[in-house]
């Protein structure tokens, strides 16, 4: 089935995020990124039509030097966005990038409300990558390619030590009472705060990490006491994927938590024949309270780039790097539509009318 749909071109304004905070409202994150294109980097504001024009309500203009946002999330009941945006170059080599941004959003305006460091390191070239609210609101992740920060929303306080990973993250995803951490190569899988007790792994399994206590010193000088994290246990890739493949997504269920879905993609060995390793891309549908696979599907022979999940958990979008994007059923993992487009797709977000 091919869906309604209408292009509009957005002439020097590359898309590098993207998020809906109303059925009619829409976030776009884009620019030339750090590096002086001479496009200045923006968040913009449109309101959708019900013919699906688009019209611009407001820009938001980033300091120049600044990077692109690079990632977004919406919470659609506060309708306010948290963005991934790089400091300029000066900043980030005194370690000061103020990465985590917070905004407000009304029919006609984007305002800034706060900032927040998480990305320290030396590293000038990491960039807050992922950003992912917590169902209830209440929390929100960011990462960068190897530390997750879990922040208090819309305070933006941290609740927990930063975790450092050692294979690159590529997404993360929460549950009622768990967030896991996809990485090239495994899914760390946490319990949040408050939720000590919340699965039985955390209870039986005797080689779950403890949490340990960290004292930090806020900015006025006073000093509180952050835990680490419980991680709960650590999933390995499919036996089936086989080597050179890579987690690169993951989405728990929204309406039910013991079901989550994972994007692997895999690079076939070499041949003979063949003139370079043949990359394809598959669907797994995981049970999370034996962490084993129910159902699984091949969605292409090119690597999935992005995914999201409906409110309602009825349908998976995918968008890959072959310039198609579709979406799936999550009971079945069978394709309903599909739809060719001229360029690679970077965000996928449903729009949950």
């Amino acid at each position: 089935m091919r869906p309604r749909h209408i292009p509009h071109s957005l002439p020097a304004f590359p898309v590098y995020s993207s998020a809906f905070i109303s059925p009619n409202q829409l976030v776009l994150g884009g620019g030339g990124g750090a590096s002086k294109t001479g496009i200045k980097n923006k968040l913009r504001l449109y309101s959708i039509g019900e013919n699906l024009s688009i019209e611009l309500k407001d820009e938001f203009a980033l300091e120049s030097g600044e990077d692109a946002p690079m990632s977004m999330a919406a919470d659609i009941n506060s309708k306010g966005i948290v963005c991934g945006i790089n400091s300029v170059e000066e900043k980030l080599e005194k370690g000061e990038n103020q990465n985590c941004r917070s905004f407000s959003i009304t029919d006609t305006n984007i305002k800034l409300l706060q900032t927040r460091s998480t990305l320290t390191g030396v590293d000038l070239e990491d960039y807050q990558k992922v950003t992912v609210l917590s169902p209830d609101g209440t929390l929100v992740a960011i990462a960068g390619s190897h530390d997750v920060s879990l922040l208090s929303y819309p305070s933006l306080i941290p609740v927990s030590e930063s975790i450092h990973t050692e294979k690159e993250i590529y997404d993360v995803t929460f549950s009622p009472h768990q967030m896991v951490v996809a990485t090239t190569h495994n899914l760390l899988v946490y319990t949040l705060p408050g939720a000590a007790t919340a699965s039985p792994n955390a209870a039986t399994d005797s080689s779950v990490k403890k949490p340990k206590k960290k004292v930090k010193v806020s900015h006025n000088g006073s000093t509180e006491k952050l835990s680490a994290l419980l991680l709960e246990c650590t999933v390995e890739l499919p036996p089936s994927t086989g080597e050179g493949s890579t987690f690169r997504a993951v989405r728990c269920h929204p309406q039910n938590p013991e079901v989550l879905y994972t994007v692997v993609n895999t690079v076939t060995p070499r041949s003979k024949k063949s003139k370079g390793p043949s990359r394809q891309a598959f669907v797994f549908k995981w049970k999370t309270q034996t962490w084993t696979v129910e159902l699984s599907r091949k969605i292409g022979d090119r690597g999935i780039t992005c995914v999201d999940i409906s409110s309602d958990g009825r349908f998976l979008s995918y968008g890959s790097s072959d310039l198609t994007i579709g979406m799936l059923d999550t009971k079945t993992l069978s394709v309903r539509l599909t739809s060719y487009h001229h360029l690679e797709s970077a965000r996928i977000p449903p729009n949950n009318d």
